[in-house]
C-alpha cells in the first residue's frame, strides 16, 4: 500500500481547523515525516525503550495512536510474555489506516480501540506512549490525563511523552519556529502551505514550554522526567513511575 504525498494546504484558501479525517489519514505518513524533524528517530527509540521497560503480563498503551506507528514500534521491541498492546484513537479514518499498516504483524498483535483517550481505563501498565497527542487536548484537561496514566502505571513503568513545545520566551520561540519552518521548506513545503497549515492548527494544537511539561509530570507523581530527544521545537520526554 502506498500513501499519498501531503498536498492538503497547497491551494490558497484551503484553511479550516485541522481535523484528523480521511483526507489527513491518506497523507499522514508523508505529512508527519516532512513536518516533524526526528520523527523516525523517536519511533526507533520507542522500539528500544519497549525492550528496556516492558514488563511481563502487563499492558502497553499508545494513546492517540493515529496510524499506529508507535504501536508497531512497541510490537517490534516487545520481548516479554503475556503483554497486550492497546492502541486508542477517536478518529475512525485513522484507525482504519492503522489496522492496514499493522496487518503484517498478524491479528491480535495490537488491540485497536475507537475511543476518547480521556475515558480509557489505564491499568496494569508498564509503558504508555503519548506521541504528539497531549498537545491536542485542552490545557485544563492535561493534568487529569497524566494523573490517570501515572495511577495506572506499575512501579518502574514509563511514559514516553513527545510534544511540540513553545520556547521559554518570545525570542527563543521565534528562533525555534524559524528553524522548524526552514526544515519544512527543505522537505518541499511552500511558504503558502506552511502558513495555511499553521493557521489550521492555531486553535487545535496548543504547545507549552518544556518546563511546563516537566513541572506537570512532577506534580502528577512521576518520580523522574527528562527529555531524551529534542530537535527545534519537538521534544520527547521519558517519565518514570
Amino acid at each position: 500500500m502506498t500513501d499519498s504525498r501531503d498536498r492538503l494546504f497547497e491551494r490558497p484558501g484551503s484553511v479550516g481547523d485541522f481535523v484528523f479525517d480521511a483526507a489527513v489519514a491518506k497523507v499522514f505518513p508523508d505529512m508527519i515525516s516532512r513536518s516533524v524533524p526526528g520523527y523516525a528517530a523517536i519511533l526507533n527509540m520507542v522500539e528500544l525503550l519497549t525492550g528496556l521497560h516492558a514488563q511481563a503480563n502487563t499492558r502497553l498503551y499508545d494513546l492517540g495512536c493515529s496510524l499506529g506507528a508507535a504501536s508497531i514500534a512497541m510490537a517490534r521491541g516487545l520481548h516479554q510474555q503475556g503483554c497486550r498492546i492497546i492502541a486508542v484513537d477517536n478518529a475512525p479514518a485513522m484507525l482504519e489506516k492503522a489496522r492496514e499498516h499493522s496487518a503484517h504483524l498478524g491479528g491480535g498483535a495490537i488491540e485497536f480501540q475507537l475511543a476518547d483517550l480521556r475515558e480509557v481505563d489505564i491499568a496494569n501498565a508498564s509503558m504508555v506512549v503519548l506521541n504528539f497527542t497531549l498537545q491536542f487536548l485542552p490545557l485544563a484537561q492535561r493534568a487529569g490525563l497524566l494523573q490517570r496514566i501515572r495511577d495506572g502505571l506499575r512501579p518502574g513503568g514509563v511514559l514516553i511523552l513527545s510534544e511540540k513545545i513553545a520556547g521559554a520566551n518570545p525570542d527563543e520561540d521565534a528562533a525555534l519556529v524559524a528553524m522548524h519552518h526552514a526544515f519544512k521548506r527543505q522537505q518541499g513545503y511552500s511558504d503558502l502551505e506552511i502558513s495555511q497549515k499553521r493557521a489550521a492548527l492555531e486553535k487545535v494544537l496548543l504547545p507549552e514550554t518544556l518546563e511546563t511539561h516537566l513541572q506537570r509530570l512532577a506534580k502528577t507523581g512521576f518520580q523522574q522526567a527528562h527529555p531524551w530527544f529534542q530537535c527545534f521545537n519537538f521534544v520527547s520526554i521519558v517519565a518514570r513511575a
